[in-house]
Order: structure tokens, then C-alpha cells, then sequence
């Protein structure tokens, strides 16, 4: 397993790189731009070809691009609907132009509507946008913990949007641990991984699967409640992680940490937690 952590973009590209080679990064995560807002620059196809070029040299990869938090494809709101399609419509031709395969982006919340409404509106918004956007960028649905009015907490919701998108070859799913967790899928020992991968592949299929959020889980099996927590310090913990990225499967993936970083050295411990299981 390529292992990584989601990387701040602040401050520019070029440090990019180097927070991600400082933490022992195979593979990265970024927002492409501010996550808390709409507002965005255009990428400049030189800076970006210069990052490609410089995360190369430093063997990392796959790079994934993440979705702002505001969209939200399940709404009902009509304005910010059509806001979060545009904005998909954006970070598919940004991850294009920074090289990234793989976008992530959380399935959506219903409102004051009802889930199954929610889900039509999600499947309507990723139509319009893969249609419109013609690149080789596969949108990968994340799995949600169910908090709130969250879709996408079961595996048959996710199969139901995926089974209606128009292009199959761009549609994937980014397994997050924690939301699964936390959704009531266990992973805490071996048989439990190996029951909840095996569940995932009879309902989605393995081949749909792409990326993996590895993240503990602060709070109990199927609390939906999303609160991530450092690895093997959580509800799963280390003998659940050791049978996620040893899975035949799993393994073969990369891994992105979204742990909790007060300070650097949070982040390097949970590094060393992973490796250390990987190589057990």
C-alpha cells in the first residue's frame, strides 16, 4: 500500500512537495483551492506542469484531489445545486490539468427532502458534469459516516448512484474507514475487514474501489457520528488497521491519512503507526 496524508496547499505549490516528502509520503491528497469557499484563481498551466514535473521526481503517486466542503449535490436549494455542479464541473478540469486521476467528493446531504430525492439529484448532478467535462478523471464517491442528513453511509446507496451514472468508466469509490466504521460497517479484527470487503465487493465490486481513507474512528461502531482519531488509537484500532492494509485487495491501494493534526508530530506518528503495521 502507497500510503500518504492530505497535504495543505498553502503557500503556494513548491511546498507542496516538500511537506509531503517530509512526512514519508508515497502518495498525497489536496484541495486544489480554499476549501471553505467559492472563490478561486485559475490554475496556471505552467505552475502546474512544474508541480507534476516536481512530485515525479519525487515518486509520489497517485495524486488525489479532494472536493471543497461547500458543495453539495444533494440539495434541494436550487442556487446552491447549480453552484455545486459548476464546482464539480471546476475541480474535474483541475484535477486534469495537475495531473491527478482521481477526484473525491463527499456524496451530499438531503435537507429537508428525503434521502432517495437526494440521490436522484446527486446521480443528475454527476451526469451534467461528466458530460460536459470530457477528460480521464474518475469521480470516487466517499462512503459517509450517516451523520445528519448525510447520503451515501450504505453501500447499496452508493451502488444506486452508481448503477445511474452515464459514464461507468469515470464513477469509483474512496473507502473511508472511519465513515464506514462509523456507519456500522466493523473493521476492527480480521474477520470483520475481510466481511466488510467482501460485502462491499458483492454490492459494488472491488473493481469499483480506488483510494482508501485510513482514518480511526473516535467514536463507536455505527455511531454516526464522523470524528476521525489517530490510528490505532480509535475504535478500530492497530488490529483492525493491520488487517485493512494487509487485505489481499486493500493492499494494493493507496492509503490517504485525514488523521487530527494539531502539530507536525501528529502527523508523523501516525505514519510511523501504519508503517509499522505494514511491515508486521
Amino acid at each position: 500500500m502507497r500510503v500518504g496524508f492530505h497535504i495543505s496547499i498553502g503557500g503556494g505549490w513548491s511546498k507542496v512537495i516538500d511537506r509531503a516528502v517530509a512526512l514519508g509520503c508515497d502518495t498525497l491528497q489536496i484541495f486544489s483551492r480554499n476549501p471553505r469557499g467559492w472563490a478561486y484563481e485559475e490554475l496556471d498551466p505552467v505552475e502546474a506542469k512544474e508541480f507534476i514535473k516536481q512530485r515525479e521526481a519525487k515518486n509520489l503517486y497517485p495524486l488525489i484531489v479532494h472536493m471543497p466542503y461547500l458543495p453539495n449535490l444533494g440539495t434541494d436549494d436550487a442556487e446552491l445545486y447549480n453552484k455545486s455542479v459548476d464546482s464539480l464541473k471546476v475541480e474535474l478540469q483541475r484535477a486534469a490539468l495537475l495531473g491527478a486521476p482521481y477526484l473525491v467528493m463527499h456524496v451530499g446531504k438531503y435537507g429537508k427532502t428525503s434521502e432517495q430525492d437526494a440521490l436522484n439529484r446527486v446521480i443528475k448532478g454527476i451526469n451534467i458534469a461528466l458530460g460536459e467535462v470530457k477528460n480521464d478523471v474518475i469521480l470516487l464517491l466517499e462512503n459517509t459516516a450517516g451523520q445528519g442528513s448525510e447520503v451515501g453511509y450504505t453501500f447499496e446507496q452508493i451502488k444506486y448512484i452508481i448503477d445511474r451514472v452515464d459514464d461507468k468508466s469515470r464513477i469509483g469509490v474512496c473507502f473511508d474507514t472511519a465513515h464506514a466504521f462509523e456507519a456500522g460497517y466493523d473493521l476492527s479484527n480480521k474477520d470483520a475487514v475481510y466481511k466488510t470487503v467482501d460485502e462491499f465487493d458483492r454490492i459494488i465490486g472491488l473493481d469499483k474501489l480506488y483510494v482508501v481513507h485510513l482514518n480511526d474512528s473516535k467514536t463507536p461502531l455505527g455511531s454516526r457520528v464522523d470524528r476521525h482519531w489517530h490510528i490505532g488509537e480509535g475504535h478500530i484500532g492497530r488490529e483492525g488497521f493491520y488487517h485493512i492494509v494487509h487485505h489481499p485487495y486493500l493492499s494494493k491501494l493507496p492509503g490517504i491519512m485525514e488523521t487530527p493534526r494539531k502539530k507536525p508530530e501528529d502527523d508523523k506518528k501516525n505514519m510511523k503507526v501504519i508503517r509499522e503495521l505494514m511491515a508486521g
